[in-house]
């Protein structure tokens, strides 16, 4: 029997990088594909030596041809946070239509398994709490959140409709707030803007009063969920994350205990849409899939700070003020 091939799209990514990971070492050849706009070449190098995994630098939003047989597809290609998708919105929304219709298209011919990453910003600024599946959320289309909630929402649609229409076997992922090594540290989001400010000795930025809340799902256990829905038998979207919910402000406190930065935190005005609160109901993951994050924040956030220490000073560059802390 041949061995099993599997597309991951944005392989060059945060997410995408620890995808071709994971299924390299559960055995499979992997075709990497990445535009390198918002991905970095550094987060697969180690791969390049390798005869299982392949690297095309292509768009998706352009037509995908891959020859030979092909069991699986992840398309995770998208800009995913706010520092990217208010700069690049047109290619954002390309990659969430037209991206996701060239990567459905190639399951039905390959006759393979799809499964894309949407995420818990479909819910938008979310009037039922904690979210679950059924909800349909509250997104502002026209919002400059717009370009990326409306993609996802759309990238849904489409793939259902592969799924009714053509019998594609699709799996959609609702992806909450992940972290971890590989991340970009100026990529806008709050993690790794509190960080970053800690290590360059500024003052953390907190927007609002602080009182909005998300919850973190360190990397390790999403790409476990992530391989346990590809192989299940479940169509409809699933919520991937991890439950323990924390105000911006606490979560501000616990990053300058753990860095031991001096600084304080600084309040600013809320952004528009910004959501009040994200907490994923993960019932379906852990009844379908036998899925629950196993590892605590304090664990994940010590291993991402490390990594983060790590970098080459340059990597520390300060952010756009309008940027910081937005997600």
């Amino acid at each position: 029997m041949s061995t099993k091939r599997i597309l991951i799209t944005g392989a060059a990514g945060f997410l995408g990088s620890h995808l071709c990971d994971r299924f390299i070492k559960e055995g499979f050849n992997v075709i990497g594909m990445d535009n390198l706009i918002t991905g970095d070449l550094k987060n697969i190098e180690h791969l390049f030596k390798l005869k299982e995994f392949e690297f095309y630098h292509h768009d998706v939003s352009r037509f995908i041809h891959i020859p030979g047989h092909l069991d699986y597809i992840l398309h995770f290609a998208s800009p995913a946070s706010p520092i990217d998708y208010l700069k690049i919105p047109i290619q954002t929304l390309k990659v969430g239509s037209l991206g996701t219709h060239n990567c459905l298209g190639l399951a039905l011919n390959k006759k393979a398994r799809i499964l894309v990453a949407s995420t818990s910003e479909v819910y938008g600024d979310p009037q039922v709490h904690p979210q679950n599946e059924e909800y349909w959320g509250n997104v502002n289309p026209v919002g400059p959140r717009g370009v990326y909630d409306e993609a996802k929402r759309f990238q849904e649609a489409m793939t259902m409709a592969y799924h009714t229409f053509h019998g594609v076997q699709t799996r959609i992922i609702r992806i909450f707030n992940t972290y971890g090594p590989r991340m970009r540290l100026n990529d806008g989001r709050a993690l790794p803007a509190f960080i970053g400010q800690a290590l360059r000795g500024e003052d953390l930025t907190v927007f609002g009063d602080g009182s909005q809340t998300r919850s973190f799902c360190y990397v390790d256990d999403l790409v476990e969920g992530i391989y346990r829905l590809l192989m299940s038998d479940y169509a409809s979207p699933v919520n991937i994350g991890n439950p323990d919910e924390i105000s911006l402000k606490e979560f501000a406190e616990e990053i300058i205990k753990l860095t031991g930065t001096t600084q304080k935190i600084v309040y600013k005005p809320l952004p528009v849409d910004d959501p009040k609160q994200r907490q994923p109901d993960i019932t379906k993951a852990k009844e379908l899939l036998g899925w629950s994050p196993k590892v605590s924040r304090a664990e994940g956030l010590k291993i991402t700070y490390e990594y983060f220490k790590s970098l080459p000073k340059e990597e520390l560059r300060k952010l756009p003020k309008e940027f910081e802390s937005r997600k």
